[in-house]
């Protein structure tokens, strides 16, 4: 799996009905405060393994800042959630050519159980988690805060 983990003061996300290139008015508009945004990405490698490593160092990683300014509280310190973001094109290979070759991303009925059990992994842990829908034409908006953006490769890391 790969993620893009944002801190964020603010996030949110709606989706666009790609017939009428309007606002998809049978999803409701999601939004959180301070927390993660994650942008994720998922193989046809990918499993319990990932999704129970990731929620868990998603969970207990500190990165927002004590009373001293350092990185020091989790997102469970400051009261935060957690908007996650199905993202294939996270597995966008440019090495050759102009346009990304997606070969890589996960076979999307794949891909999107295992988005959905990394959700639930995420509430496993005890955190508040909005979602896009997997699949969709989505307009996502955040604040980066600090800025904070860190990225997690299951495949890089050897888990």
């Amino acid at each position: 799996m790969r993620i893009v983990l944002q801190k964020v003061s603010e996030a949110s996300v709606n989706v666009v009905d790609e017939e009428t290139g309007e606002l998809d008015t049978t999803f409701a508009p999601q939004s959180i405060g301070i927390g993660y945004m994650l942008l994720v990405g998922v193989s046809d490698n990918d499993g319990k393994t990932q999704i129970d490593w990731l929620a868990h160092k998603i969970a207990n990683l500190r990165v927002f800042e004590d009373e001293h300014g350092k990185m020091n509280l989790s997102i469970h310190d400051v009261g935060g959630a957690v908007l996650s973001i199905s993202q294939f094109t996270l597995y966008g290979n440019v090495r050759k050519g102009n346009r990304p070759s997606f070969v890589g991303a996960g076979k999307p009925d794949h891909a999107q159980r295992v988005w959905e059990e990394f959700n639930e992994a995420l509430r496993a842990q005890g955190l508040e988690v909005k979602t896009g829908r997997f699949g969709a034409h989505m307009n996502v908006s955040l604040t980066n805060d600090g800025p904070v953006t860190i990225l997690f490769d299951t495949e890089e890391l050897g888990i």
